[in-house]
């Protein structure tokens, strides 16, 4: 697997990301495009309303598997930081924060969590401080 940085740790599925995407906005194009011609008929209507529910499941799905994603990372760092500090996480780091720290290497953990807090370092911010990257291959 190749080297995890900044720079190409956001991961996309294809077939997810890109090809789902332009189905449904496509089907949605289309049914619009028909209402518009044909008129307002059940038909019509309802192809419209599949479009819109189908781009509306699309945006869920995602956003409810990120939240799952965002609680097992958060539960995951919470248990790291009391592995490496003996306590829990500053109750000022945030959820963003505390999820981007997830890239530091343990050896430089502790630093740039302080750093973060001090300087209320963005997500990005944090990431771009990262010397040594801890992969994270299992978030898509």
């Amino acid at each position: 697997m190749k080297e995890q940085n900044f720079k190409n740790h956001p991961r996309y599925i294809f077939g997810f990301h890109i090809i789902t995407f332009a189905v449904i906005l496509t089907a949605l194009i289309i049914s619009i495009n028909l209402l518009v011609k044909e008129g307002i008929n059940l038909q019509t209507v309802f192809s419209v309303l599949v479009a819109v529910s189908l781009g509306l499941l699309f945006a869920f799905i995602r956003q409810f598997a990120t939240k799952n994603q965002d609680r097992i990372i958060r539960a995951e760092e919470t248990a790291r930081n009391y592995k490496l500090t003996g306590k829990e996480p500053d109750i000022r780091l945030t959820k963003s924060q505390l999820i981007a720290l997830r890239f530091a290497d343990d050896s430089e953990y502790v630093t740039l969590t302080k750093k973060a807090i001090n300087e209320n370092l963005s997500p990005k911010a944090i990431k771009q401080e990262i010397n040594k990257w801890r992969a994270g291959h299992h978030r898509v």
